[in-house]
């Protein structure tokens, strides 16, 4: 059996792998995300459950579609409830975001809460849509009853 050859080889793989990770962090700097996002003190929760959240965002450096995101809990309890998401711009000016979803007319009360946003890219690496967090914000807020519509 040859080593040599197999060495050799075996040499420039190592190298050729060595230079592309040295070029990739480069490549993704270029294209480093950067955002905010903050959560509005409250929030409106209607008799069936569907609760109501808010904020702003700010994002820029975006190849990829974009979202903010929101997850509501409440008390001791290690249950988040997703509620909604909205589409993203990435243009570096401040935009405001609204996420409504239902989480079951017993789930949440009205009170103190907990919030988390986040705005998110999919971003494509070879040819598979990957996350990458522009910004994540967690927030305490008050849930109030929404009033019925008459």
């Amino acid at each position: 059996m040859r080593v040599r050859p197999l060495l050799g080889a075996a040499a420039g793989a190592a190298l050729l792998l060595l230079t592309g990770a040295g070029a990739a962090p480069a490549t993704a700097s270029a294209l480093a995300p950067t955002g905010s996002v903050t959560v509005d003190a409250g929030g409106r929760i209607a008799a069936d459950g569907t609760v109501t959240l808010s904020g702003t965002y700010r994002c820029a450096g975006s190849s990829g579609p974009v979202f903010v995101s929101s997850s509501v809990s409440q008390g001791a309890s290690t249950t988040r409830y997703g509620i909604g998401g909205t589409r993203a711009v990435c243009d570096g000016a401040e935009h405001r975001w609204v996420n409504s979803g239902r989480t079951g007319s017993r789930a949440m009360v009205a009170g103190a809460a907990h919030v988390q946003a986040t705005v998110t890219e999919l971003r494509g690496f070879g040819g598979l849509p990957l996350p990458v967090f522009h910004a994540v914000q967690d927030q305490d807020i008050t849930l109030t009853q929404a009033r019925a519509r008459r």
